[in-house]
């Protein structure tokens, strides 16, 4: 009985443990979601400036081995260079520090490994440096794969602010706003709810300020961030630009476009949920779901066998 009532008290302090470690997480996921949450850490965290100061102060350590590190050819500087800008790194060293950084990659987690094997295990030769070799190739990749990984997030974080901006655009333009104003008052109001989509319009409006052409300043925002959506949007303003036609009625028109390309997407997303529960469902639903119908059979039919002695 006292094993028992063991067994039971343990149970339900591993569900408690579990039902507060999903609460915890939930919480903290539903405070890095809320904008009010992300606006009032931002305001209490100290300002961005050390992180650019360290990074140019790691390009300036950097620049007596540019001509080793950099690649010789323009084309790839220029290639790597718009990637950087579309995750968000746009200082003048950027891409020195990128292939900074993938050299100390490549050069310190081999040195890693192979040191660790060497005191670790005594393993032969050949498998210390195939293991090297392996981590001076994953090396190689970390870097790129961060990069991926934050464009990505990025222009995930631009699609979903899209729709709240345009139907801002369009409150604007039809309250009587200009273009330039309607920028700069979308870009103050979308501060708290999508600081990236945000600074990039605050962009836009500081180099129209600066004197650039609008049309050009708005052919750099679809340049900065890659996405076919803004770039779409750049082409509709442009051309009502140059013919004079109502910006309002042309964004109008582009959201209810953009609203039902959100929509497909959505339905192309829901289509590709059969095919994806294909893995879940037969590696871990079905198993589970064998085991407990046909397993007391099979073991029934095992017992029977062998009290039977056949």
């Amino acid at each position: 009985m006292n094993s028992d009532l063991f067994i039971v008290l343990l149970t339900l302090a591993a569900g408690a443990v579990v039902m507060l470690a999903t609460y915890a997480g939930l919480s903290v996921v539903n405070a890095r979601n809320n904008p009010l949450q992300r606006r009032l850490a931002a305001l209490s965290k100290a300002p961005l400036a050390h992180k650019a100061a360290k990074s140019h102060r790691f390009g300036k350590a950097l620049e007596p081995l540019a001509p080793y590190l950099l690649p010789k050819r323009e084309k790839e500087r220029e290639t790597v260079r718009l990637q950087l800008i579309r995750a968000g790194y746009r200082s003048q060293s950027a891409v020195l520090v990128f292939y900074g950084i993938k050299v100390l990659c490549i050069l310190v987690m081999p040195a890693a490994i192979v040191t660790w094997l060497l005191l670790s295990y005594d393993l032969h030769w050949a498998a210390v440096m195939l293991a090297g070799a392996s981590s001076a190739f994953i090396g190689m990749l970390v870097p790129n794969l961060h990069i991926r990984n934050r464009t990505g997030a990025r222009h995930r974080e631009m699609l979903n602010a899209l729709p709240d901006a345009l139907d801002l655009l369009v409150s604007c333009t039809e309250a009587g706003l200009g273009l330039n104003a309607a920028l700069q008052r979308v870009s103050k109001q979308m501060d708290i709810s999508s600081p990236l989509l945000a600074s990039e319009l605050e962009q836009v409006n500081a180099e129209i300020r600066g004197g650039v052409d609008r049309i050009e300043a708005l052919r750099d925002l679809a340049y900065r961030t890659g996405l076919d959506e803004i770039r779409g949007l750049v082409s509709l303003l442009s051309q009502s630009l140059r013919f004079g036609s109502s910006i309002a009625e042309i964004l109008r028109i582009y959201a209810e476009e953009f609203r039902d390309r959100r929509m497909q997407r959505a339905e192309e997303q829901a289509a590709l949920v059969g095919t994806k529960l294909i893995f879940p469902l037969c590696f871990c639903i079905f198993p589970a779901f064998f085991i407990v119908t046909v397993g007391p059979a099979v073991i029934g039919v095992i017992r029977a066998m062998a009290e039977s002695n056949f």
